[in-house]
């Protein structure tokens, strides 16, 4: 007996090979392409659920390896999962941990992850059967497969062995999870070698899942090297499942991999940014700390319809950058998550109107116009 997937994906339009969908959740529909913040330790740093829904928000993402480290999963448990644990209603995906084994170094085997903890240095193992029951106690609306993450560039030796030890960790994670109401999500891992990516998504995809992370990228490869790994990567995967780019956030990153027909992504880009004092605009991004911004009346972006640009001037948000006030991060962080959903909601609009190809080219020229750049006038 067929039982009905938790999370389904309907491609309203395409143009070209850009994806115009909805994602269809326990706790919502999500418009495609969409971008989720990461709140990592269940919160976005500086921003409460209240800004989330306020700045457009759709849905998030959460971490395993922090939160089953701290508060770990009883106290989530008890308040009906993350969704009452952080007062968020609408999606949630949860990662696996798989990234942080790779930026915390951690000792890997065939078994699992060996971990220390960030926060009193404890030892901690995790196994793809543990990041599977870690996530279903979560809660999460989607849950991800352990993977291997490796930097970039990398050995192809090297490549292969994560890309095979990956497909057996996701065959262990099938077995494993069992919660009827959250999607398990693969992750397709081979390095920029088009090739393995191909392999891995057709392997992964034979696993009948219920989505496909596309892992592995981001971390320090040439950028036409990964376009041709994220091609060959989509043309292994079905066609009506969802595609998510794990850890992208940037403009033009975004864009281009939109173009190529992905659907979801997640980055920490827009609000670290802001906690260094950069702000994200159409017309290309800049630091507000500068003192050419110390009398200047003009908001962030003229163009924008968020709280801060809508109430301060960029000499107050310079003031606060100065004085080094708390509130500057937030302040910037909602201008910035503004900035990056009203970008994917164009986007979504010009895969809708046949219109993306101009649209595309039309962002990233004006990015690249130095009469229009804040920093230069």
């Amino acid at each position: 007996m067929t039982h009905p997937r938790p999370v389904t994906y309907q491609c309203q339009a395409m143009d070209g090979t850009a994806r115009l969908g909805l994602l269809d959740t326990p706790h919502g529909t999500v418009e495609t392409p969409a971008f989720m913040p990461v709140a990592t330790r269940s919160t976005v740093k500086g921003l409460d659920s209240r800004d989330l829904r306020n700045v457009g928000t759709q849905m998030v993402l959460a971490n395993t390896y922090h939160l089953m480290l701290r508060p770990g999963t009883e106290p989530i448990r008890a308040l009906e999962g993350l969704h009452g644990f952080m007062s968020w209603p609408g999606p949630i995906l949860t990662d696996s941990g798989g990234y942080q084994a790779f930026s915390l170094q951690a000792s890997i085997t065939e078994e699992g992850c060996g971990l220390r903890s960030v926060y009193d240095g404890s030892h901690h193992f995790l196994t793809p059967e543990q990041a599977v029951s870690v996530q279903q106690e979560l809660g999460s609306d989607i849950a991800m497969v352990l993977d291997v993450c490796l930097g970039l560039p990398a050995p192809r030796q090297a490549v292969v062995e994560a890309m095979e030890r990956t497909l057996r960790w996701a065959e262990r994670s099938v077995r494993t999870h069992s919660r009827p109401d959250q999607a398990l999500f693969g992750i397709v891992q081979g390095g920029v070698e088009p090739d393995l990516r191909l392999e891995s998504a057709r392997r992964t995809a034979e696993l009948g899942m219920d989505g496909y992370g596309i892992g592995g990228l981001s971390v320090g490869e040439d950028l036409g090297r990964r376009d041709e790994a994220v091609e060959a990567a989509l043309a292994g995967l079905p066609a009506e499942a969802p595609r998510y780019f794990m850890g992208l956030g940037d403009t033009e990153g975004l864009l281009a991999a939109i173009s190529q027909g992905v659907d979801l992504f997640d980055c920490v880009w827009p609000t670290r940014l802001a906690r260094h004092g950069k702000v994200i605009t159409g017309q290309g991004d800049y630091n507000i700390r500068l003192a050419r911004f110390a009398r200047d009346e003009n908001p962030l972006d003229p163009s924008c319809p968020c709280y801060t640009c809508l109430t301060y001037p960029r000499a107050y948000l310079r003031h606060l950058a100065a004085t080094r006030e708390i509130s500057l991060p937030r302040l910037l962080s909602i201008h910035n998550l503004v900035a990056t959903h009203r970008l994917l909601e164009r986007a979504r609009t010009a895969i809708g109107s046949g219109t993306f190809k101009e649209f595309h080219r039309e962002v990233l020229e004006s990015r690249q116009t130095p009469t229009s750049h804040p920093e230069k006038k």
